[in-house]
């Protein structure tokens, strides 16, 4: 996936948020401008090409200095799907946050 393509999409309005991603987000205590930041200024770092119904990828976004966050976004030609947000944590990623362990 093209990060590009993904911030136009959201630009032009063509994004649908799951209800498990907004249910999650409530959870997390994320909003919805701190995802559209993340997607804005991050960048992939996990590519899922074969991912079902729609290709999808996992975007990391500096929020502030003390808080970053993950994005889930499939897209298809026409809409990005915001699929989950998270904050991750160094038991699944390593410190940078963006490598995830094996």
């Amino acid at each position: 996936m093209i990060i590009e393509d993904i911030r136009n999409l959201i630009r032009e309005g063509d994004t649908k948020w799951t209800a498990h991603c907004l249910e999650k987000m409530g959870e997390r205590d994320i909003t919805i401008s701190e995802v559209r930041q993340c997607i804005e200024a991050g960048e992939i770092i996990e590519d899922y090409p074969d991912d079902f119904p729609h290709p999808s990828c996992l975007i990391y976004g500096k929020i502030s200095e003390e808080r970053v966050i993950h994005v889930v976004v499939g897209c298809d030609d026409e809409t990005a799907y915001i699929i989950t947000a998270y904050i991750p944590n160094s038991e699944k990623f390593e410190d940078d946050l963006k490598t995830r362990r094996r």
